[in-house]
């Protein structure tokens, strides 16, 4: 075998099994380069568009938006903006959201922090469900009083993305919060707002 023929099986050998079965396949007549370039256009174009339809998963989903509270054990309402960070340490079983809310109501002023650890449910490319439970803790500050408390929540959470992407979109948490300290107050809450996936 001569060396030009050493140096071209050599390469062949480098190359995807579909290009060496047609290489062998037109031997060594001019159909050859027909046939290598067929096959590697039709296994880049396989190799394109595997890469396109596999999108990277985001790091974190951020959550920005409004929250509304309604005590009722004291009848009275609160509001005021909540943000929150989400990020999946087991895919398709558990995300953790941890979020800060501040609720303002007359003559007080409420700041919440919570960890929320949720099981979520794929419902189509563009909807998503968690159930989510986790504990709260409370600083109250209003009539000159500061008062902290621990307390649990439970929330579901919808969550749209209007683009396949998962940029961009939106969400919508209802809630239920019971707190421990006196008086085990408990209130009914939901919050909506932005979502934006961080690369």
């Amino acid at each position: 075998m001569s060396i030009r023929f050493r140096k071209r099986d050599h390469r062949q050998r480098h190359y995807p099994r579909v290009l060496r079965n047609a290489a062998r396949i037109a031997g060594g007549t001019s159909v050859t380069k027909c046939a290598l370039l067929g096959a590697l256009l039709l296994y880049c174009t396989n190799a394109f568009a595997q890469s396109a339809d596999e999108e990277p998963k985001e790091v974190a989903v951020a959550e920005l938006g409004g929250d509304a509270e309604r005590s009722l054990a004291e009848g009275n309402s609160s509001f005021g903006p909540t943000v929150a960070v989400e990020v999946t340490p087991i895919e398709n079983w558990l995300e953790l959201e941890a979020g800060v809310a501040v609720l303002f109501r007359r003559h007080s002023t409420e700041w919440s922090t919570d960890l929320l650890f949720k099981k979520p449910w794929t419902l189509s490319r563009k909807m998503e469900f968690m159930l989510g439970i986790g504990p709260e803790w409370i600083h109250t500050n209003g009539y000159a009083k500061k008062i902290n408390s621990a307390g649990v929540e439970v929330a579901p959470d919808f969550m749209f993305w209007p683009s396949k992407k998962h940029r961009f979109g939106w969400y919508l948490e209802p809630s239920y919060e019971h707190k421990f300290g006196a008086g085990h107050e408990h209130s009914l809450g939901i919050s909506g707002g932005l979502l934006i996936s961080i690369p």
